[in-house]
């Protein structure tokens, strides 16, 4: 898609002065920061060292270093944005909530007429998100269709480069705004051309059926323990160099599991995919300090909000307990919360003194756990109360700590 048909700009999520205060002020540590040249990943310890006194910690990212080697024609890659940077971050895990898969990003920084990386295929799904400057792409049909995370391009590398040399599928020059689409597996490389070139990189992690399997696999080799045959031992005086000796019992071997194969269950293969991908999508951060106050100072006119982009699944009351799945963690709480936890998850946002079902003292004990576990937030809380409240005079304390 051209920025030219769609008036799109990607200023809002990175610009070049973003990856100078990265590189500059953040102290930007390693693996969250790569180098690479001509196809080659460039050693860590050539643009990291010491942060200095109090912060003695040996891969921090040196800025002049960083100068050096780009100055020289290496790519600066800046890796899991969508854990450092606010837009970035909130942009990441919006995307993954509405595609319901998980998602990544990198930023991938060229110097002018200088390429970093050699062809190679991703086994994620990538959007190219160019932000500055001109980047000449060169596309490429599979050599594996669909690989999997286990099935990485460099397995592959002889074969990749003797497709890259073929008549490629896009040939292509990126300008701000512009984006690629390039699903897994899909041969790539890119030149900066005539200045520095800046792009985005959005992965989004496809839940497959391969991963299906592989929760299916896992619950036929928990259940198939219980089978007293396939655990029966082999015959005294076994000869496994001979594959004729075994054929026997590898026959029965399959022949069991596939009985078990047919008790597999749905639900279950369901339920560990859903464990799995929540584990892997990341809910708005919240303010430690501001919630923890907010949790304090509960009453029942405060207002309870779902924490922004967590998954959240209230389970049916089982005795006297109730599951509340929220993200990669699971909450026990009494049966009698079930109806206010029904009534929050499907309203999004509730006063605490709304929470039906019960007695004032439990809305502000259920409130406060919900809080204090980052399953709901209170909106607009504040860490510091105002200054008439306190009686503090705003001066500071001979020693602080």
């Amino acid at each position: 898609m051209r920025a030219a048909d769609t008036g799109a700009s990607f200023a809002d999520l990175l610009t070049l002065a973003d990856v100078d205060e990265l590189l500059s002020r953040r102290g930007l540590r390693t693996p969250f920061l790569r180098m690479a040249k001509d196809g080659a990943v460039i050693d860590p310890k050539r643009f990291t060292t010491t942060g200095g006194a109090g912060a003695e910690v040996a891969d921090q990212v040196s800025s002049d270093s960083v100068l050096r080697l780009f100055a020289d024609g290496a790519t600066v890659v800046l890796q899991g944005l969508h854990r450092l940077w606010p837009p970035v971050v909130e942009f990441a895990d919006q995307l993954a909530a509405d595609l319901g898969h998980p998602t990544q990003v990198n930023a991938y920084v060229t110097p002018p007429a200088s390429r970093g990386f050699n062809p190679h295929y991703d086994v994620h799904d990538v959007f190219v998100l160019q932000v500055a400057g001109e980047k000449h792409w060169t596309i490429h049909e599979p050599v594996l269709t669909e690989p999997l995370r286990t099935q990485p391009w460099n397995d592959r590398a002889a074969a990749v480069a003797a497709a890259a040399e073929r008549e490629p599928v896009i040939d292509a020059v990126l300008q701000p705004g512009d984006v690629l689409y390039l699903p897994r597996g899909y041969l790539h490389s890119a030149t900066a051309l005539g200045q520095i070139s800046a792009h985005l990189t959005i992965g989004v992690h496809s839940v497959t059926r391969w991963a299906a399997a592989e929760q299916v696999l896992d619950q036929v080799r928990t259940l198939a323990a219980d089978d007293p045959e396939l655990r029966h031992a082999m015959p005294l005086g076994l000869d496994l160099s001979r594959p004729d000796v075994v054929a026997d019992d590898v026959a029965a071997v399959v022949a069991g599991l596939r009985t078990w194969l047919d008790r597999v269950d749905p639900a279950a293969v369901a339920e560990a995919l859903r464990a799995r991908t929540w584990a892997q999508v990341r809910p708005q951060p919240v303010a430690p300090l501001a919630q923890s106050a907010a949790a304090a100072a509960l009453d029942a006119d405060t207002v309870l909000r779902l924490r922004p982009r967590l998954r959240v699944q209230r389970r049916e009351p089982v005795a006297d307990r109730v599951t509340l799945v929220g993200g990669r963690r699971n909450h026990d709480l009494p049966a009698a919360t079930a109806p206010a936890l029904a009534a929050l998850v499907a309203a999004g946002e509730l006063k605490v003194g709304d929470l039906p079902g019960l007695e004032p003292a439990d809305q502000l004990t259920l409130a406060r756990r919900l809080v204090t576990e980052s399953v709901a937030v209170v909106p607009d809380a504040v860490a510091e109360p105002p200054l008439a409240a306190t009686g503090h005079d705003g001066g500071h304390d001979a020693v602080g700590g």
